[in-house]
Parts: structure tokens; sequence; C-alpha cells
């Protein structure tokens, strides 16, 4: 299977299980595709700038040593981690006539994407706990966020959404499929390959719902839940500064809880029968991550200080 000609031919099973897949993608229209691949291009690049800025920021600064910047550098190393799995690919397959992706480059990518995207859920759950401890307990911010307790949420919500993935990649994988290898998406995702099944796959599809309700479901609501305490009490500050700082914290990180999370409740919420759409694909894989360090940083007067300081080399003393 080396030839344009070979991919349009049907393989038979074991050329399907040892060599790979086809990601069909929209290779039906090359204008979209091309669009597509400017997309991809700039996203990747801005998302590989944008995040490793926050980071160098971040431990360079002194004054950016909090818990809320030490979750922000874990959310953006984990945003470059989750768009090099499928962004690279993406412009290979974008680019080519062939859009072939073999069994255990889709393998890794389906378990680190999946694992990833998990665990960027339990992240933005733990750093809405951390607003909801500084707006609503600040006197005791300190000691309920301890450094320990930063690092032991941090851990956990990595080493959680890589054993969530691995269970679902292992019987995914595992599915017959008969010969069948186009996968109809962009890159090498649970619901389009459980498409590809050629036997009943309702218990996949009741775990993968199951394990969904328990990555996006649950935490979301955890966060809808916290930010209702946070409101209560923003409403109770009497500082109009304090209360437009606690409102643009919040508010940035409520937008990207947004962009992330409804696109992929679309996409995991329901049957992988039915047609979730490509696109969709592409607003938690590469938009969302290319727009957080814009959200966090634009109306964010800590990050500019610290930028400035960095740039011009004052001291860390000096008032800005």
């Amino acid at each position: 299977m080396h030839s344009k000609t070979a991919w349009e031919n049907q393989p038979d099973e074991n050329q399907s299980t040892v060599e790979g897949f086809f990601l069909v993608g929209v290779s039906d229209q090359p204008q979209l595709e091309l669009l597509f691949y400017v997309f991809v291009l700039i996203c990747y690049i801005m998302t590989l700038f944008g995040n490793v800025t926050i980071i160098v920021i971040s431990q360079l600064d002194p004054r950016l040593h909090t818990p809320m910047y030490f979750f922000l550098s874990n959310l953006s190393f984990l945003d470059i981690c989750y768009t090099s799995s499928v962004g690279p690919q993406m412009l290979v397959n974008f680019h080519s006539t062939r859009k072939f992706i073999s069994w255990g480059r889709c393998v890794a990518q389906l378990y680190i994407a999946f694992g990833l995207g998990s665990t960027e859920c339990l992240l933005l759950a733990v750093m809405a706990f951390d607003r909801y401890a500084a707006v609503c307990r600040p006197l005791h911010y300190t000691t309920i966020m301890s450094h320990r307790l930063c690092l032991l949420m941090a851990a956990g919500s990595w080493l959680s959404g890589l054993v969530v993935s691995l269970a679902n990649t292992l019987p995914t994988m595992q599915v017959p499929r008969c010969g069948r290898n186009h996968i109809d998406n962009i890159f090498c995702e649970m619901p389009a390959l459980l498409k590809l099944a050629c036997v009943d796959t309702s218990f996949n599809e009741a775990v993968l719902l199951s394990v969904s309700v328990l990555i996006l479901v649950v935490p979301v609501s955890l966060i809808l839940v916290s930010y209702g305490y946070i409101g209560a009490a923003v409403v109770r500050i009497r500082s109009a500064e304090a209360r437009r700082k606690a409102f643009s914290t919040c508010t940035s990180h409520l937008a990207v809880v947004s962009l992330f999370y409804g696109p992929a409740i679309y996409m995991y919420l329901q049957p992988p029968s039915k047609d979730q759409g490509k696109i969709v694909s592409l607003f938690y894989t590469m938009f969302s991550p290319t727009l957080n360090p814009l959200i966090y940083t634009l109306r964010n007067k800590e990050v500019h200080g610290a930028l400035r300081r960095l740039l011009w080399r004052k001291p860390d003393t000096q008032a800005f």
C-alpha cells in the first residue's frame, strides 16, 4: 500500500491491522483541505509561541510563583503537548494525497491525545478550585493551596488522564474491523475508530460514554458550582479594584472552559455511530489551545508587568 491507487482499493484484514489506516478527512474537498492546512499551521505556531511565553514568564518572574500561575504553566505545557500530538500529523495529511498513518502511530496518537484531553478536563476543574479558594477563602488561601497540595492536584490530573486513556485505548484498538481502515476523520479518535468496527460495539460505546461523563460532565459541573460561589463572593467585595481583578481572572478561566468543554461534550456525549463532524475536533485540539494564552494574558496586568520587567530588564523591586 504505497500509492494512491492502493489507497482506493479495499485492503484485507491483515493489512488493515498491521500496516495502518487512511485518514479520509476532507480529501474530497481540496479547497477546504488547503484552508484547514493554513488554519492548523497558524494555530500550531501561535500555540507554541504563546504557551512557551507563558511558561517562561511564570518561571522567571518571582511575583508569578503562585498557585494560579503554577497551574497555568501546567495548562500551557499540556496544550503544547496536546497540539503536538495531532497537529504535525494533520499538516502532513492535508499536504499529502495518501493520508496514511501507521498502526503504531495511530495508537500513540489515540492514547496521547485522549489522555492529554482528559488531563485538561481535570486540570481546568483544579484551576476553578484554585480561583474558588482565592476569592471565597482569601484569608486561608495560602494555607489551603499549599505547595504540596498544588503538586498533588497537578500530578493527579496528569496521572488520571493517562490512566483513563489507557483503559479506553486498548479495547478500542482490539475491536475487529474486518479490513476497514478508512477513518472518516482528520486524526485517530475513538468515536471514528469505533465506526470502523464490524461487530457490535455497544459495550465499547457504553464504556466511552461513562468515561466521558466522568471526565467531562463531572468536572464541568464542579466548575459551575465553584463559580456560583465565586459569583456570590465577588458581589460582596467592597473594593472596586479587587472586584475587577477577581472578575477578570475568573472570566478568563470561564472562557477557556467554554471553548474546550463545549466541542468536547458535543463530540463524546453522543454515540459514535452519529456523524459528529470533523470540524468540531479542530476546536478542542487546535483552536482552544491557541486562544488560551491570549485569553489569560490580554487582560492580565500581572503578566503584562512581568513581561515588561523581563524585556526591559528592570529589577523585581522596581515599580511598574
